[in-house]
């Protein structure tokens, strides 16, 4: 596939529940209670669980891993916190090719992951891939 600066990122979408929140909680090791907690998260001042940064990073791997194809590889994933997203909140990651080096076939795509009420950022990043 051609790839060219400006070029969309289509759109991954993700919708974490409690029980994905919980499973994603155990399998890394973060049993921090404002991500399965409800009275817990509204003690410290938020709406409800919220999604785990980490949780955020494996969906802008997603996107980046769906833009370079089955035979493509994702070699770097970064991104930065913006907004908490709670669980059951849609959650997308969409973007656009920021660069093309020809002369290493590396792509990077500028990320955004938007969800919650009201559409709000939730994180920004970006991606190094190499094409299939």
């Amino acid at each position: 596939m051609k790839v060219h600066t400006g070029q969309p990122v289509p759109p991954v979408e993700f919708t974490p529940d409690a029980v994905t929140l919980l499973r994603f909680g155990a399998v890394t090791r973060n049993a921090h209670r404002i991500h399965y907690d409800t009275g817990f998260a509204r003690s410290e001042g938020l709406d409800g669980p919220v999604v785990m940064a980490q949780l955020h990073g494996c969906l802008m791997h997603r996107a980046a891993m769906a833009f370079a194809g089955p035979d493509g590889r994702v070699l770097e994933v970064e991104w930065q916190n913006r907004a908490p997203a709670l669980a059951g909140e849609r959650l997308v990651v969409s973007g656009s090719v920021g660069a093309v080096d020809p002369a290493t076939g590396r792509v990077t795509l500028d990320l955004v992951e938007h969800g919650g009420r009201g559409d709000v950022v939730c994180c920004r990043g970006r991606a190094v891939v190499l094409m299939g």
